[in-house]
């Protein structure tokens, strides 16, 4: 028994010295410091994000464009607790992170990655793609990227609107970085900002309350997952140009016609002839 018991607490201390966890291990360990939140903005829109708890006690982090513009934000934990999220701590607008001061105390801390992932090391995403709540998701450090003028790490893990601001773990269960966007024009495609930026952050500063929050200058990342949906007039300029455009082709039936696509700066011409046949 004796035997069995040490045996036990050296498994233990392995795991706390840094041992590579399995999934199942590194999701229980850091759930209980993830939160989805619930945002209700100036608009009266509502959506969620996600956020960790980080770097003091009640402090949560999270990236800015998820609560750039927030009226009102609760959080709620994977034992279904929810917590009034009283404002913003700190910020860094460019690098898209924000520090939030959350209403609980007790609740554990992540632990957050010293050391520089290397490129090809599994990862893992928490968050509420789509509003699924506390959903893990694997991939792989893809490469490290100069985007807007700032390192960012390109991952593989799939992520959609709803795990903005959630953690990338890795597998000893330390945050790396913060989920942040993905380009839409791509498949898997996606990017965190580092832990690193996170700890440039103050969590000791006063709480800005959301109504004294001043009108943000959004962060804007190229082709970025949002979790806002299109106003009603881009809805509408859309619909409208789709609509011109089907109205063109079908003045143009039988006729040849050349049609100039944009796409990143790049010019592509395509010439054809449109069917007689074209259907509204």
């Amino acid at each position: 028994m004796q035997v069995k018991y040490l045996f036990s607490i050296f498994l233990l201390a392995q795991r706390l010295c840094g041992q590579e966890l399995a999934p199942e291990e590194l999701y229980e360990r850091v759930l209980p410091s993830v939160m989805t939140l619930k945002v209700e903005t100036k608009d009266g829109e509502s959506f969620v994000g996600t956020a960790f708890l980080a770097l003091d006690e009640g402090i949560a982090v999270t990236a800015w464009h998820v609560i750039s513009d927030a009226i009102k934000v609760t959080a709620k934990f994977s034992d279904n607790q929810r917590f009034e999220v009283v404002g913003i701590v700190d910020k860094n607008e460019q690098k898209d992170l924000a520090l939030l001061r959350v209403k609980t105390t007790g609740r554990p801390q992540v632990v957050l990655g010293s050391a520089k992932p290397r490129v090809g090391a599994r990862v893992y995403v928490i968050g509420a793609p789509k509003g699924f709540d506390f959903s893990i998701t694997d991939g792989l450090i893809s490469q490290f990227q100069k985007v807007d003028g700032f390192r960012q790490y390109q991952v593989s893990c799939p992520i959609s609107p709803g795990n903005s601001g959630g953690p990338i773990v890795n597998s000893k269960g330390e945050v790396l970085g913060v989920t942040a966007w993905s380009r839409k024009d791509a498949q898997n495609l996606n990017f965190a900002i580092p832990v690193s930026d996170v700890l440039g952050l103050n969590p000791a500063l006063p709480v800005i309350a959301w109504a004294d929050l001043p009108k943000p200058a959004k962060y804007k990342a190229p082709s970025a997952v949002s979790e806002k949906k299109p106003s009603s007039s881009e809805e509408t300029d859309s619909s409208k140009a789709a609509s011109q455009l089907k109205e063109t082709f079908l003045r143009a039936a039988g006729k040849q016609v050349t049609v100039v696509v944009t796409e990143e700066g790049e010019e592509k011409k395509f010439s054809f002839t449109v069917p007689n046949d074209f259907v509204k």
